[in-house]
């Protein structure tokens, strides 16, 4: 079947029902904080009515920061991302969070929350279930998430992560690969052409990938 970046649902069965669990989610997210690349999927056993809640259950629509992630990414049951909002001001003497029991003094206190770091997530990265991105994590193109992770601050392309802290267990290609698959950045072809690339992008062959590069 073709590439269609406009299924909502983007698995079907062989008697052509589709998968009720699985979605394309920039077509079921319209969230103004949140900005999902094509064809990136995710997978929940308990599909919800609202994703962007489901997903990003504190980033609320005029917050101060962004989740933005890639095309092509590949989101496992569970998955949850902590975004800057969540975080509670550490710098009294309690975090108990009063001011938003106060209908008059709500306002003030969102104000002072400003210049939060967005959420970045990669081009065909793969969060494996329940892993939980923090606040203001980079996360780059090609990355591996494991399973449970708890991922906070930068990690650097095509790298495998896993663990809380989440921490690097190997890098997925030699650094050169990395570099020529950055450059090459496939995720961001015609999608005929990706189409076209698919028997070799589920290869480990460089060099025909790039000979497909438009």
């Amino acid at each position: 079947m073709p590439l269609d970046p406009l299924r909502t649902h983007p698995l079907s069965f062989a008697d052509g029902a589709v998968h009720p669990n699985m979605v394309h989610l920039n077509q079921v997210i319209d969230h103004p904080n949140i900005s999902v690349g094509d064809f990136t999927y995710a997978n929940d056993f308990d599909p919800p009515q609202d994703w962007a809640a489901r997903l990003a259950p504190y980033l609320y629509p005029g917050a101060p920061e962004r989740l933005v992630i890639g095309r092509f990414c590949q989101i496992a049951h569970g998955v949850r991302f902590i975004t800057a909002s969540a975080n509670h001001d550490m710098s009294g003497l309690t975090t108990y969070p009063f001011p938003i029991f106060d209908p008059a003094g709500i306002a003030g206190y969102k104000a002072s929350f400003h210049g939060l770091p967005d959420t970045i997530i990669g081009h065909d990265v793969w969060i494996g279930h329940g892993a939980l991105i923090l606040p203001g994590a980079e996360v780059g193109s090609g990355v591996i998430i494991g399973a449970g992770a708890v991922v906070a601050g930068r990690v650097a392309p095509y790298t495998i992560v896993a663990g809380n802290p989440a921490r690097p267990i190997r890098p997925r290609f030699p650094p050169a690969t990395v570099a020529a698959l950055l450059e090459l950045g496939w995720w961001d072809w015609p999608a005929e052409r990706i189409q076209a690339a698919i028997p070799v992008l589920l290869q480990p062959d460089l060099a025909r990938l790039r000979a497909l590069a438009p």
